[in-house]
């Protein structure tokens, strides 16, 4: 048995075609695929309660930028990767320099004037930052089976307070003098882990075939 083929029309042209498509599917797949995990992943960091502003520095970046590959490829990141890392996995966080973290009361974090150091609204009222700014000594208030507290009394920073008072002791000297609570004072947080951004890379990766056989266009 024997066959003839025939081969009509340009075949360079028509290899080139198929390659065309082939680049134009595999890289508007992968961007597709991109742009939907970063809409995930700024999804999650909202429904997480960390605010628009944490959601808008999860970024993609497509490879190449303008041309069409078949090695085209996506990244997906943030500008903010410590902080967001640190909610995706709960992370434990201790402090750098000394034995205690300073987190700031609720009432303080809301009071105007105070949401920034050194007037950068970005970044959190600090102890040093709160006696720059207030001119008055925090002093520091020992607490036995609970956190300790740094408190405001309304001593001047230009005056040596002594020795830490104790929280059981002189309570007639709290009741003579009106004083606020400013910082909680633990040795360590464990962050709750609010996200789950590997598993929406994983959907996504599952869904890229799909994507990519959506906008590869067969050749006639």
């Amino acid at each position: 048995m024997r066959f003839n083929f025939t081969v009509t029309g340009d075949t360079r042209a028509l290899m080139e075609a198929h390659i065309d498509a082939a680049e134009r599917g595999v890289t508007r797949g992968i961007r597709k695929a991109g742009e939907g995990l970063k809409r995930d992943w700024r999804g999650q960091v909202i429904g997480a309660g960390l605010g628009q502003r944490l959601a808008n520095t999860v970024r993609s970046l497509a490879f190449p930028a303008r041309l069409e590959s078949l090695s085209a490829a996506s990244l997906v990141f943030s500008r903010a990767p410590v902080v967001v890392d640190a909610h995706d996995r709960g992370a434990l966080i201790r402090s750098e320099r000394g034995l205690w973290l300073a987190i700031p009361i609720a009432e303080v974090q809301k009071m105007r004037g105070f949401k920034g150091l050194d007037n950068n609204p970005r970044q959190r009222i600090t102890p040093a930052g709160w006696e720059r700014k207030t001119g008055r000594r925090l002093r520091f208030v020992y607490r036995k089976g609970r956190p300790s507290l740094l408190i405001d009394d309304g001593t001047p920073l230009t005056r040596d307070y002594g020795t830490p008072i104790s929280w059981h002791r002189n309570r007639a000297h709290r009741k003579r003098r009106s004083w606020k609570a400013i910082f909680m004072l633990v040795p360590q947080a464990k962050l709750k882990r609010k996200m789950s951004l590997e598993r929406a890379s994983e959907e996504w990766g599952e869904r890229l075939p799909g994507l990519i056989l959506e906008n590869w266009k067969d050749v006639g």
